[in-house]
């Protein structure tokens, strides 16, 4: 491990800038050098790869699964083959994971060889490698417990101040993750970000309440007011955060659609949320009555991505209002990206959204 270059104070912060990796022409991630990206077989590192690439940066996707948007096939926690992978990296996207759909198929052994262990083999050769800029994908499902409030109390309005309460192994091993992330840049000066990112899985709702009782394409443009997002804003918050994380050094985002609702709507919204929309979005009905579909009767939480938005300098797009204006053109509520990329499930034989043992 090479000394400590700088240290990061609390929060997001800036600080003395680290000596440039030899293969940056600019001292920024993008700016010459390449663009590790891991999980590059999955929805959002094939989603990475393609965007960084049609943009005529140089990439190396990583993954266990051979695909043509991977150039090495490995596994994270092989330490050996993540540091062949970093040579002449400047920039790293971690988006490589077990999810929470592996739980079923999976041993708790398996969620920390990958989650935890292969994020930190990440982390440490990006050290040693030098590199200006490193992004960690995690996820809303970190919160865990802390997303369901009592049937009484009003709906949980979800920042990054929100303590998490992991519910299973997957958000556990994902908030071991982003601990060792912060220590990491705390101890050796990388700048880390780690984005929580709320849905954006093309694949059935994992509730049967939700799949027998709502069209697919109906439960998804719901959940855009408070808990999901496009995979073409999950992009441009990751490419976003490689820009920005030398000025930040560390920092916890949520990433999810701009919500429209405020602090003074969960009582509401935990109560009668059509009632809430119909309020902000007078039309929607309309659009809902054509096509047959429903409000969710009840909201629980809501993702607020206000931080992320002002010190990212990310612009989502896809929020509830404009998927209302494409469904009202008769058009897919979701990005070209997110069609382009599809749905790829998270098992090699399905049995359903939870493939079990």
């Amino acid at each position: 491990m090479p000394p400590t270059t700088r240290k990061l104070a609390a929060g997001p912060c800036t600080g003395a800038a680290r000596p440039p990796h030899p293969s940056q022409a600019q001292g920024e991630p993008l700016d010459g050098g390449r663009t590790l990206v891991t999980g590059s077989a999955g929805h959002l590192g094939e989603a990475l790869v393609r965007t960084l690439r049609e943009a005529g940066r140089a990439v190396v996707g990583l993954d266990r699964l051979a695909s043509p948007h991977t150039d090495v096939v490995a596994t994270v926690s092989d330490r050996a083959a993540v540091r062949r992978a970093m040579d002449g990296v400047t920039a790293v996207l971690h988006t490589a994971t077990l999810h929470k759909p592996h739980v079923g198929t999976h041993t708790r052994q398996d969620f920390v060889d990958t989650n935890v262990t292969g994020t930190l083999a990440l982390l440490e050769e990006a050290v040693a490698a030098g590199v200006a800029a490193f992004v960690f994908t995690s996820t809303t499902s970190a919160f865990g417990r802390a997303l369901t409030p009592a049937e009484d109390a009003p709906a949980a309005w979800i920042t990054e101040e929100v303590v998490p309460r992991p519910k299973n192994v997957y958000g556990a091993t994902k908030v071991a993750a982003e601990d060792l992330c912060e220590l990491v840049a705390r101890d050796s000066g990388l700048p880390v970000l780690v984005l929580r990112t709320s849905r954006f899985f093309p694949e059935a709702d994992d509730s049967e309440l939700v799949r027998s009782g709502y069209d697919d394409a109906n439960a998804k443009v719901n959940e855009l007011l408070y808990r999901r997002v496009d995979l073409s804003d999950v992009v441009t918050a990751h490419l976003a955060a490689l820009e920005r994380a030398p000025a930040l050094g560390f920092g916890r985002y949520v990433v999810s659609a701009t919500t429209p609702f405020r602090a003074g709507d969960l009582a509401d919204l935990h109560r009668d949320a059509p009632a809430v929309v119909e309020r902000l979005f007078p039309g929607y009905r309309d659009v809902y009555d054509r096509l047959g579909w429903r409000m969710f009767p009840r909201i629980d939480r809501v993702y607020v991505n206000d931080r992320a938005r002002r010190e990212l300098r990310w612009e989502p797009r896809y929020d509830f209002a404009h998927a209302l204006r494409l469904l009202a053109e008769g058009r897919p509520a979701r990005s070209a990206l997110a069609t382009a990329v599809g749905a790829k499930g998270y098992h090699e034989v399905s049995t359903g959204p939870y493939t079990v043992r």
